[in-house]
């Protein structure tokens, strides 16, 4: 009875001593100083980079020159917070976005296009005044300067006919393309959620007993990093060269062993070659086949992922619609001038032709430059800001072990025992 007491006791003073370490073992003074150590390893859940310039709602907010072209494709790889969320959906949006028309990367793109359909209006007004005559600047009807010459125009109905149709195409232009951007990002998605799952799984089931802890961090690290070493090879494989080859040559030599850098640097399909190192990695991983299955179908959704992006990448939408469209609407927008001319019967010389055809073309030939942009969704896919959110999650993930927590592990359970040693829980015997 003297012994329960002051085994009490001791108990009770450890409490209002050491806190709650009396009852629980307190965090590994080595888990601490491993996961300070990891680098770059991430302090929040955010996904989009701390430096949020050129990234958010407004990509092009500090720049003095906005690029067109490809050029203006690295700015739209957005990754949006919460803040960029409340100035999307702001009530003065409109208002911005009418203002900010000169800094658009997609009007800027459609420069020689509007050009092209404002001159048409131009010369048309132009040969309309020197056939049929036109009003002088004192508001005076002149005569024709040529005589002779016939006034051109269409009839506007030959425009009505044909709208639908030409809305129909952009309509589905538009929609297969930004279907192909879904895909695209969904299967980015799925990257990231079982690149998580993946390395949680292979933390959890890790058996440590006959290991040494410095082993298990070595066993856990390499999985991470060869989980990190697919989504970026298959980033680098799904960019083009110019961009992304000398950074992709560095992160690996900075974060792999080099020879195992370079045997993904030299595969013929690299993306082919990280995943093989990532299932040699969960293969060497001590645990039950059964589980080590379990991680290996995580790997596999990998392979679904990438031959998906590269079935987006490689087939565009069909050349033969893509074709047609463009000389749909190039055609529609060069002869609409000529439909629309008697319309601005009541302007100056019908002279506001001009700016009419200029927005109409502007609007409509956005359109297919959105439908066009959209159709290939890797190079506006922020695929390096995922890439190295995985890589700090995967990190962070496996610098966690049993107990870290506070919580003392449980011993396992007896008809868990095949899981763990491979022993039947009926007959207590070896498989």
């Amino acid at each position: 009875m003297m012994m329960v007491k002051s085994v009490s006791l001791a108990l009770l003073a450890s409490a209002l001593i050491g806190g709650a370490h009396g009852f629980a073992p307190p965090k590994p003074q080595s888990l601490m100083a491993k996961q300070a150590a990891i680098p770059n390893r991430v302090r929040n859940t955010e996904l989009g980079p701390h430096d949020k310039e050129g990234t958010g709602w407004n990509s092009f907010a500090n720049l003095k020159d906005i690029p067109s072209g490809e050029e203006s494709r690295k700015f739209r790889r957005t990754v949006y917070s919460h803040d960029d969320w409340k100035k999307h959906r702001s009530q003065d949006r409109f208002i911005y976005y009418l203002f900010a028309i000169f800094k658009s990367g997609v009007y800027k793109n459609l420069g020689r296009e509007v050009t092209a359909t404002s001159l048409v209006a131009t010369l048309v007004v132009i040969y309309n005044c020197i056939a049929g005559g036109y009003t002088d600047l004192d508001g005076m009807q002149q005569a024709a300067i040529i005589e002779g010459l016939p006034k051109i125009g269409l009839p506007l109905a030959a425009f009505t006919l044909t709208s639908p149709s030409l809305g129909l195409l952009l309509v589905f232009r538009t929609n297969s393309s930004y279907k192909r951007w879904d895909e695209a990002r969904k299967n980015w998605g799925m990257n990231i959620n079982h690149t998580r799952d993946l390395v949680r799984m292979a933390n959890c089931y890790y058996d440590d007993r006959n290991v040494t802890p410095e082993q298990r961090a070595d066993d856990l690290n390499h999985v991470a990093l060869c989980t990190w070493a697919f989504v970026r090879s298959m980033k680098r494989h799904l960019s083009p060269e110019e961009e992304d080859e000398t950074q992709f040559r560095a992160e690996l030599f900075q974060k792999l062993p080099q020879q195992q850098a370079e045997m993904i640097i030299n595969a013929a399909h690299r993306p082919n070659r990280a995943l093989q190192d990532l299932s040699y990695a969960i293969d060497s991983l001590p645990m039950h086949f059964m589980r080590k299955n379990e991680i290996q179908s995580a790997a596999t959704i990998f392979e679904d992922n990438l031959g998906s992006s590269e079935r987006i990448l490689t087939s565009p939408v069909p050349l033969f619609y893509s074709r047609h469209l463009a000389r749909f609407l190039a055609v529609w927008l060069v002869f609409m001038p000529l439909g629309l001319y008697d319309a601005f019967s009541g302007s100056w010389n019908h002279a506001m032709l001009i700016p009419a055809t200029a927005v109409i073309s502007t609007m409509l030939i956005g359109i297919e430059e959105i439908g066009t942009q959209l159709e290939e969704p890797f190079t506006v896919l922020p695929m390096q800001a995922f890439c190295n959110k995985i890589y700090n999650w995967c990190m962070e993930i496996v610098s966690w072990a049993p107990g870290d927590n506070g919580r003392v592990m449980k011993e396992v359970r007896p008809e868990h025992k095949y899981f763990t040693d491979g022993v039947d829980p009926y007959t207590y015997s070896q498989y």
